[in-house]
């Protein structure tokens, strides 16, 4: 059996990042013993998230949102121009009106919880983790494992890019805005790893909400699944 706490305490976030943005807060959530499921079965979920976000969308333009706007400079920090390369949430909240997409139980899921809770997410396959997960700025020769034009391709991401990573290669670049394939969540994954963004003026208990709501639901994925958590905040802050 899979010592998550173990696993959790290995995982780590480069000071590079931090002074980036000093507020920024990782909330890992990992979990074992997920049952198989195919389909999704989140389809009330995604319907509540799309609701969500045309309101939001009624009020402000997608680039004005608290959080989104954050992670926007967050993106110009290293680099990134957060209008070609949109972080997670900001894709998702834009494509929600009409329609988020339906993947698979656990994908579906978690981008539910991040449009309603309006932070980026991600979702990874665990038990195809090489090592714990580091997030690094990149040295540019780091191995990530993609689709281009319809084939699979290993590209490298741009020095000083921001990367989640582990002893295999990068499994998502730009902080939150593409994951590798080698540890996607699939119809057969039994553990998981969640990895929640957060960034001022987020809050604590924003953010802990968040994960309450995930791990409510992955509760009902599974007779009775394991999970654990570990925030990574700035130890300078």
């Amino acid at each position: 059996m899979r010592d998550l706490e173990t696993f959790l305490h290995g995982a780590h976030v480069d000071d590079a990042v931090f002074e980036l943005r000093p507020d920024y807060r990782a909330l890992l959530v990992a979990v074992d013993g997920l049952a198989a499921v195919g389909s999704s079965s989140e389809d009330e979920l995604l319907a509540a998230a799309e609701r969500h976000a045309g309101a939001l969308l009624e009020t402000s333009p997608v680039d004005e949102l608290p959080h989104i706007a954050a992670w926007r400079e967050a993106y110009r920090a290293f680099g990134a121009k957060p209008q070609r390369t949109r972080n997670s949430l900001e894709a998702l909240t834009r494509r929600a009106p009409d329609g988020l997409p339906r993947i698979n139980a656990l994908t579906d899921l978690y981008n539910a919880i991040s449009v309603l809770h309006q932070l980026p997410i991600g979702g990874e396959d665990l038990d195809r983790y090489v090592g714990p997960p580091r997030l690094v700025r990149a040295a540019g020769n780091e191995a990530f494992d993609t689709v281009a034009g319809g084939a699979d391709v290993v590209e490298s991401p741009d020095p000083g890019e921001v990367v989640w990573c582990d002893d295999a290669g990068v499994t998502c670049r730009r902080w939150n805005w593409r994951q590798g394939r080698r540890t996607t969540l699939r119809d057969d994954s039994r553990s998981a790893l969640f990895i929640l963004d957060a960034l001022d003026p987020m809050t604590d208990d924003e953010l802990n909400a968040a994960a309450d709501d995930l791990v409510d639901h992955l509760g009902r994925l599974g007779p009775d699944p394991r999970t654990a958590r570990r925030l990574i905040t700035n130890p300078n802050a």
